[in-house]
Parts: structure tokens; sequence; C-alpha cells
């Protein structure tokens, strides 16, 4: 890690702080409850948008068409040309008894 210290005393490093954001990710064949990491003042969009072929879930769970669970991982990638949708969990726009 470097760091690096400007003229007025700001500081520059290599390390990009993160924020987990809890969310449900369908893609083509499955649903995956789990965290991505947004950069701090940044939304799920701006890291969706990102040129990397893969985008990072902690805490995953995986289930299958039927709601069935299928696989817990503390840490996995998913291909980001596999994303269907993603719901934020705190996205709470819509309450579904209205």
């Amino acid at each position: 890690m470097t760091v690096e210290f400007n003229e007025r005393g700001k500081y520059f490093t290599d390390i990009i702080s993160k924020v987990a954001v809890t969310a449900v990710i369908q893609t083509t064949t499955h649903r995956i409850e789990g965290a991505i990491h947004v950069r701090l003042d940044g939304r799920v969009k701006d890291e969706l948008d990102r040129t990397n072929l893969f985008i990072a879930v902690t805490g995953a769970k995986i289930f299958a068409p039927d709601g069935a669970l299928v696989y817990e991982a503390e840490f996995m990638t998913i291909a980001r040309a596999q994303i269907v949708w993603v719901i934020p969990s705190d996205d709470t726009a819509y309450a579904g008894d209205q």
C-alpha cells in the first residue's frame, strides 16, 4: 500500500473504501442474496456500470428457480453479463400493499 500527501496535507492511497449494500441479484439461472460492495457516496448502478467482467458478492445465498437454497458462500463473483436485475434491499419505494 502506498500513501502520498500533497502540499495541503490531503492524502492519496491505493485502497478504495467501499460500503456493503445487501441486494437481491437475479441471474439468467439463479437468484442470489448477498452484499455488493459500493464505493463511498456511490450507487449500486455505478458498480454495475464498471467495465470489470465480474462483480463481487459476500455472504451469498444462491437459490434455484423453484426457491430452494442451493448453496451458501462467504465470497463469490458473478459475471456481469449473466445479471438480469438487481434490487438493493434498502429500496423501500415499493411496499407491495398499496
